[in-house]
């Protein structure tokens, strides 16, 4: 098996992945190709191991969000989106659909491989495949537990499946526990980027989309709570 830190391409247009492979390759990574959405699937079922999924919207058959979804059922790898599409609706149906971040064409190498720089290092530690951000593998919060080793969340035995970003906010919250963490700390210290206006939207989608996962009542959340004028917090048990 290869050490290297594998990533799947996909993209209807070969030149684009041709130009990312020379690029990602250029840095160490691993890199195979997939040509639409149905090949992506395909490929992830095939490959348990990819690290990273970059992954194209506007593709023929199967769409990227679609392929995201899906590729959603089988593995909690990192999903960047690499669109045209820039608008703020489009980007919220893509965190929507299990995206993890989102890069608009045309873009530079230098931003395109610090995201996938970025989205790597938290996966890779949070897979356990790094340095470990607490000692014990186990997390009991109320009734819940998480496996930061499996990167899982359980409730009596049920596991409850998380994309990788929605793993990271839980965990940056678990890690501030008793501390309200507004929109900006949240997405300064989960995406590790620069946080505009509509990095807020951003926060915002992944906590509904935790809380509609972990709540018993999602219109009364008590793990994650809003604290009125400071953000979102877990207290101590």
């Amino acid at each position: 098996m290869s050490t290297l830190q594998q990533i799947l391409v996909v993209d209807d247009d070969a030149d684009i992945r041709e130009v990312l492979r020379i690029q990602l390759e250029s840095k160490g990574y691993s890199v195979s190709e997939a040509a639409n959405g149905s090949d992506a699937v395909a490929a992830v079922t095939d490959n348990p191991d990819i690290d990273l999924i970059i992954l194209d919207i506007m593709m023929p058959g199967l769409s990227g969000t679609d392929a995201c979804t899906q590729i959603r059922r089988i593995s909690s790898a990192p999903v960047m989106f690499l669109t045209a599409k820039s608008k703020e609706s489009d980007k919220t149906e893509a965190y929507e659909n299990g995206g993890d971040d989102y890069l608009v064409k045309p873009f530079s190498q230098a931003e395109l491989l610090m995201k996938v720089r970025s989205l790597l290092r938290r996966y890779v530690v949070y897979k356990g495949k790094g340095t470990p951000l607490f000692n014990s593998s186990e997390i009991r919060l109320q009734d819940l537990m998480i496996d930061t080793a499996g990167h899982f969340v359980y409730r009596e035995n049920q596991k409850i499946e998380l994309t990788d970003t929605e793993f990271q906010v839980l965990m940056y919250l678990v890690k501030n526990i008793g501390k309200a963490k507004d929109a900006q700390a949240i997405y300064e210290g989960v995406w590790n980027d620069k946080f505009l206006p509509s990095s807020a939207n951003t926060v915002m989608v992944h906590i509904l989309k935790l809380r509609k996962k972990l709540e018993l009542d999602f219109n009364n959340p008590t793990i994650i709570r809003t604290v009125w004028g400071k953000g979102y917090q877990i207290d101590e048990a």
